[in-house]
């Protein structure tokens, strides 16, 4: 499973911890399987009338940011950190 990084202000979401295990092959599943074990997490990262994460947010796989965003894949052991991005727009946000 990939381990997830939670950003400070949605730990709160996960019962305090800063980091959680996940199953799934791309962002999206995820996203989706967070939402499952931590219900409200998911209005934090994704646009659901965009279908796509918030603009603002970025996502770094293994040190690498994700380019593909919510396609971009997972390998099983992935570590993944979901961040506002250098250049703003959500910093308030996570």
């Amino acid at each position: 499973m990939a381990e997830i990084w939670i950003p400070p202000k949605l730990q709160q979401l996960t019962g305090g911890n800063q980091q959680v295990q996940v199953e799934g092959t791309t962002v999206r599943r995820l996203i989706n399987h967070l939402e499952a074990q931590f219900p409200g997490i998911k209005e934090y990262l994704i646009d659901e009338v965009e279908d796509d994460l918030i603009p603002g947010i970025a996502v770094i796989i293994d040190g690498e940011v994700s380019q593909l965003g919510m396609l971009e894949k997972v390998s099983e052991n992935a570590e993944v950190h979901f961040l506002p991005a250098i250049g703003g727009g959500c910093l308030g946000q996570l």
